[in-house]
């Protein structure tokens, strides 16, 4: 028997992620905060991404048609310059970067990918998006740590870099009480035709 099978269901979303050498960037400048900022729940850095569009938890049987349908979409759009800068916050929990650079591709690709899912049939809470890469959240009683780590962003500003691939992300929900890690079912490269190759959990 397979001690770990395939999880029925799998939260997805679709995303860019910025490379290595600007997540270390970051990462460099967030080394005063992770040691005054201990008590924040810090995502792992290759978990960091800009989220197009959260699907949600999903049946693993709806994510093969997503998958032909966005390897046709990604070659159609050149890959966005962005670019990280500075830090932000939604309501004193959440701690987060801001994107700069090209935002209008950078959204058209999202409504795209959003159209595009709802024709393969999955129906999703439809936010309006606001680019951000998201690097911790509080706990209930830590009121103060997540604004005050967001002002010590705000000199900082990364070097611009091509956000070269459009990522289908999965969970590994379904997998036991532990926690929920994501990785790559595929992705695919913005502005060619080359896509990777599956990586299936």
């Amino acid at each position: 028997m397979d001690e770990h099978p395939e999880p029925s269901t799998r939260r997805v979303f679709v995303a860019l992620a910025p490379p290595d050498d600007a997540k270390d960037e970051l990462a460099h400048a967030l080394r005063p905060a992770y040691a005054a900022y201990p008590r924040l729940r810090w995502n792992r850095i290759e978990d960091w991404h800009i989220t197009l569009a959260f699907l949600g938890e999903l049946p693993t049987t709806a994510v093969p048609p997503l998958r032909t349908a966005l390897a046709a979409l990604a070659p159609a759009h050149p890959a966005p310059r962005l670019g990280l800068h500075g830090g932000g916050h939604f309501d004193d929990r959440l701690l987060w970067a801001d994107i700069d650079g090209d935002l209008e591709a950078l959204h058209r690709l999202a409504t795209d990918v959003r159209t595009l899912a709802r024709t393969c049939g999955i129906d999703f809470h439809d936010r309006p998006l606001r680019p951000h890469l998201t690097l911790a959240r509080a706990r209930r009683d830590d009121p103060t740590s997540v604004p005050l780590a967001a002002a010590g962003l705000t000199g900082f500003h990364g070097r611009p870099w091509r956000a070269e691939r459009l990522h289908l992300v999965g969970s590994n929900t379904g997998r036991g009480p532990g926690p929920i890690h994501y990785r790559d079912i595929e992705a695919w490269h913005l502005g060619t035709a080359t896509g990777s190759a599956p990586d299936e959990p």
